[in-house]
Order: C-alpha cells, then structure tokens, then sequence
C-alpha cells in the first residue's frame, strides 16, 4: 500500500490539482450532512481526504526542492492559491467546525484529535466576521506565495554566484577530495570553482589560504538575494495583521498557541539564562582564535576568518584535524553503519528495495519488524544545483487506519547536501555531515516508527513545534560516541577501521567552540523571537539584529552582513517565531542521552521505552506527558547545560 513516486504530468497539473480539491469538498460536505455524526462516520474520513491529498501533492513540492527546474517552479506555484484557497475555506467552515464540537470519543488519541482540531479551527478564524475571515484568506494565499518567492530567489542567488580562482597559492592545504570538485577548465588552462553551495562553501571558509578570497566568498554567501528584504517586510506586516485579526497583540502569541512553550517571557527567560551562561565561555574561545590570528598578523579578527582559525586551532589543541576523517566517513558506509545502529537499538530491520525514484543517487529502503513491512524511507544526500540547500526530513505518507479499518504505512525523504561523488572519489563526509545525517534520521524514524491509528495525531503530526527537534537530537548526539563510530568508521581505500585515538578525539571535539556556536544560535532564535513581538520594517529589522550582536557576537559581522535575507527557515519555512524550538527540545534530547546511555553502554531497558512512548505515539498525547510516562518525571533542565560543559559558570 506504498504510494510510487511519479514524475507529476506538469502540464495538467493543476487540473488534476483542482479536480481533487473539489472532489474532496463534496465528499466533506457530504459527511457533515450526515444526521447521528460519530468520530469513525466523520473524523476518520475527513482525516482520509488530507492523507489522499499529501500522496498526491507531495512529490511535486519535493521535486521543486530536490529538482528545481522551471517546470516544477511553474507548476508549484500556480498550485498555491488553489491549496491556499481549499485549506483556508475548510479551516472557517462553521458546520465543519461545529461537526467537530459534537463528536465525543474515549480513546486518547481521538480526544487528542479533536482537541487540536477544535483549536486550530479557532486560530484560522472560524468563529469570526465573514470579512475578517476574507481577510485571512487573502493573508493566508499571499503569505504561501511570499514563502515561495524567498526560498526561489535564494535558491537562483546561491546558483548565479561562483569565485574561479587561478593560482594554485590560492587553494594550497585545501583538502584533495574538495579541490576534486572545484576543479575545472578556463580557457585551456586549470582553475577552481567555488559557490554558494554548502559543500563548496564551507571549503574554502575552513581551509581556504587567501583571506581576501574568504572575504569576497563571504560576502556573496551574506548578501544573497538582497530583493528578500522587501520580501521579508511584506511577510512581517501580514504576520502581524493576522495575528491582530485572531485577536492576539503580536505574532509570537499566536505562534505559542500550538507550541509548548507557555509564553513570551518564558522563551526569552530561557534564551537568556543559555546566553549567560554561555558568554564567559564564549569570550575565553574568542580570545584564543584573536590570538592565533594575530600569529598571521591578522590584528581584528573578523566573521570569515573564524572557521579557518577554528580549525587551525582544533589542530593544535586537540591535535585534530577533521579532515583526516573524511577518509573514513564514505557515505553508503555511513548511510549502512547508522541504519545497522538503528536497527539493533530499536530491533528493526531495514531492507533496500527498488522504486521508482526521482534521482539515480537515491536509495530507498522498507522498514520491518518481525518480518512485516511498515514503513519506507528515501535518501537523497548528495549536493547539486537543482537542490535547495540544507537538510531536512519530509513526510509523505502518515501510519493511521482507514474508516474501514486498513491500515497504511508510512514513507518519508531524508534530504541532505553532502559533497558529490566523483569518478575518482566517492562522496566522502565530514564528522558534522555525519551528525547532520543522524538528526535527520531522528526525525524520520519519529515519523515512521508511529503506531498511532489517528492519522493527524500519527508520525510527526500534532507533535508541537518546539518539541519536535527532540527525536532528532537525540540521535545525532550519538554520533560522537566510539562504539557507534566503530560500525562505519573505515577508510575508503584500504577499508581500515578509523584509529581509537581519532575517535576519542572526535568524542573531544564534541564541545570545542560549543559556547560560541551556541551564542549563535541564540543570536537567530533571539532575533526571530523579537522580531515577531512587535511590527518591525525596513531598516528596524536590521537594527534589531545589530543589537542583539553587540551583546552575542563577540566577533561583530561587518557590517554588511544580511543573514536575514537567507533566514529561510522563519521566512520560507515553519520556524517563524519558533527558531528556540532548536534550544528547547534540547532539553529533553540532552536528558534523554543520558538516561539512555552511560559509560559507552546503551541502557537497553530505556531505550525500549523510548521508542514505545516516544517514537510510536506521535502527538497522540503532548510531549511533556509522555516524557513523564516513560522517565517518571520531567526533564532535567541542567542537561543542556552538562551537555555543553557550561556548568562551571552557573
């Protein structure tokens, strides 16, 4: 019962798109119609049209990601006002919503459903004025084709740029594999080519000898598409005019209603206890790059130099160098060592299988346990142009039962942006892309391992917001630890296993520049928080991220830095006004490490009862319950702190 990935029939798409849509309407008119309305009469089947609708709409979303190409971009958009229109008018239908009051069930899961239901009726505006209601529908439409306008002007900015260097002076102590992909031809003659792709990117940021280039590359990297800003502007308005409409004073107040988090002084209490106690740690870190700079007689340190420094420094404190790993980290062996550890920890068996794909690179495998299929997962990891950039999880089809009592499986994609294989070299990964791929893998199995039969509660649906980067911390934290390394760490040529010592060092470099990376990462949850408190414009909003720097980034940008126009994930994404989700699941994926694994032992007891109360239940009931159902208590917030050795300074 997997749905096949298909190629879209772009030309008539939208028809078809339409056509679905209207069916649907009919279909749901019709239950409400229906006198005695019971959860399986009527919620099951509205569930039903949702799910029909992702395994058709989704492939076409996730090619114009994966694949963009004029035709997906063409098709994508002329779709949005339909959906936007179809989901705007469903979510203020007053039967609809009333249909839903009535319903009464015992079962936990269905309460869970209706309860979610009910509220998000209530925050689309049901119980409004019709003008208002039209109002929202106009907001609602505009704001999809906001989100879309950009995440394309990012992607064709981050495609329009590239730096071709021609002395080899310029690229001496970058890694073989990275110059094996910059390298082209220019006029006859061997030159490099280095882009805004993150692969490329990062290379020649972390290795790169030339400053000026480093600067020039930078840049390009933090001005991209600099027509966002008048995007971002409009976003920001609409934002806080439907906010307004459903009656709350700012956006971040309606984002809270569908998280944990109980309110606006709570967030920013917790942002800023984390950057306290991160600051002195981070000054300490800062200084010892300044200083080695100086070495260089580089005399102010500035933004694009601290991933070249902070490599040389790992060198010389840890005597580590990461790219000495990437001999070992070769990416189907990485991909086959973490599904072996996934497998034994959740015992599970992963089979590959031959499907229809969009891409010769992908790999599909199904999910079984006790010899039954019940779920499948797509890896599409490598990096190119057609690509957006980043990484991420998205679910196709959701685990959940029919009204007539099927059960259907579960599918997801696992998208990332790791280097490319070449004719000489296969892809090869750095340890961050190895922890990149286990924090997607989380939130995968999140989806799929879902036993729940209530399909908007099942998998990754109904999980709030800012718990639902739990799942997938917790498993890339253990990516560090050596008994884990021990099953894919290999090299790719002579198929030795990585040396103990690499590996200890691995597990050292874990927290190394922690407090600096963690103050940015409060610098862009911060910023989007604010942001979102009241209506910010034109240079306001620059303003608000230069005053969250002078006090987090130790190391100022200059001043031409535009980090918000590439912030995709609050403007073309679903973290607006919910960038802390990343600190706040942190919490719970902390404590949940520790009480799952001690002294390199995995605690199989509790791991079992993670996947039993954690992964299988979705969001049939809220996070914090279920923590507590399976740990007996709530999560200790001090794990954070430990995890990042920031103890000593609290």
């Amino acid at each position: 019962m997997f749905a096949d990935f298909k190629t879209p029939d772009y030309d008539n798409f939208t028809k078809r798109l339409k056509q679905t849509l209207d069916r649907n309407e009919e279909y749901i008119e019709s239950l409400v119609r229906k006198s005695g309305l019971d959860y399986t009469a009527f919620v099951r089947p509205y569930m039903e049209t949702f799910e029909k609708l992702d395994i058709f709409f989704t492939p076409l979303s996730h090619l114009n990601s994966v694949e963009n190409s004029e035709q997906t971009q063409k098709a994508y958009e002329e779709s949005l006002p339909l959906l936007s229109h179809y989901h705007t008018k469903l979510s203020q239908n007053r039967e609809i919503y009333e249909a839903f009051l009535k319903v009464e069930t015992d079962d936990d899961a269905q309460k869970e459903v209706l309860k979610q239901e009910i509220r998000d009726f209530r925050l689309s505006g049901v119980e409004l004025p019709d003008d208002s209601k039209k109002r929202l529908e106009e907001i609602n439409l505009r704001l999809s084709e906001l989100n879309n306008r950009f995440s394309q002007n990012l992607l064709d900015a981050t495609n329009a740029y590239e730096l071709i260097i021609e002395n080899k002076e310029d690229v001496e102590g970058i890694p073989r594999s990275d110059l094996e992909l910059a390298e082209t031809e220019k006029d006859g003659k061997k030159v490099w080519r280095f882009t805004l792709q993150i692969p490329s990117y990062m290379a020649y940021m972390t290795y790169g000898p030339n400053r000026s280039l480093r600067e020039e590359l930078y840049k390009a990297y933090v001005t991209r598409a600099p027509q966002n800003s008048e995007v971002i502007d409009e976003i920001l308005r609409l934002r806080d005019e439907k906010a307004k409409i459903l009656g709350f004073d700012h956006y971040s107040e309606l984002s809270l209603q569908t998280k944990t988090a109980p309110s606006d002084d709570a967030v920013l209490n917790f942002l800023n206890r984390l950057a306290d106690a991160s600051l002195p740690h981070a000054e300490k870190e800062v200084q010892k790059l300044s200083e080695l700079a100086k070495e260089d007689g580089v005399e102010d340190i500035q933004s694009y130099d601290v991933a070249f420094y902070s490599e040389k420094l790992k060198k010389m404190e840890l005597d580590f160098d990461d790219e000495k790993t990437r001999p070992y980290f070769e990416q189907k062996r990485v991909l086959k060592g973490m599904l072996d550890f996934v497998s034994e920890l959740f015992e599970i068996v992963f089979a590959e299988v031959e499907v229809p794909v969009w891409n010769e690179k992908v790999i599909v495998y199904d999910l079984k346990k006790d010899a039954k299929t019940f779920s499948r997962i797509y890896f599409d990891l490598e990096a190119r142009r057609s690509k957006r950039g980043g990484a991420w999880m998205n679910d196709w089809q959701t685990h959940h039962e029919d009204p007539e009592g099927r059960e259907y499986p579960a599918s997801a994609f696992v998208v990332c942006n790791f280097s490319p294989s070449t004719e000489q070299t296969p892809s090869l990964l750095r340890h961050d892309d190895v922890v990149t791929l286990f924090h997607e893998m989380g939130h995968a199995i999140h989806h799929l391992f879902s036993h729940i039969k209530e399909r908007f509660v099942s998998g990754i649906h109904g999980v709030a917001w800012d718990v639902v980067e739990f799942p997938s911390q917790f498993l890339e934290n253990f990516a560090y630890e050596k008994s884990i390394l021990k099953r894919f760490a290999f090299h790719y040529e002579s198929g030795e296993p990585m040396p103990e010592e690499l590996m200890r060092k691995i597990r050292r470099s874990k927290n190394f520049m922690a407090a600096t990376g963690m103050l940015r990462q409060l610098e862009f949850a911060l910023f989007d928080f604010m942001l979102h408190q009241r209506l910010y414009q034109g240079d306001e909003v620059q303003n608000l991220l230069d005053s969250l720097r002078e006090r987090l980034s130790l190391i100022k940008p200059p001043s031409y830095n535009r980090f918000q126009w590439g912030f995709a994930h609050i403007f073309a994404g679903g973290y607006a006004a919910g960038y802390f989700s990343y600190k706040w699941a942190e919490v719970l994926s902390a404590d949940a490490f520790f009480a799952c694994f001690e002294n390199g032992e995995i605690k199989r007891e509790i791991t079992d009862g993670y996947r039993r109360n954690i992964l299988e239940m979705g969001g049939s009931r809220p996070m914090d319950e279920l923590y507590r159902r399976w740990l007996g208590r709530d999560p200790d917030p001090e794990a954070l702190i430990r995890l990042y050795d920031l103890t000593d300074e609290l």
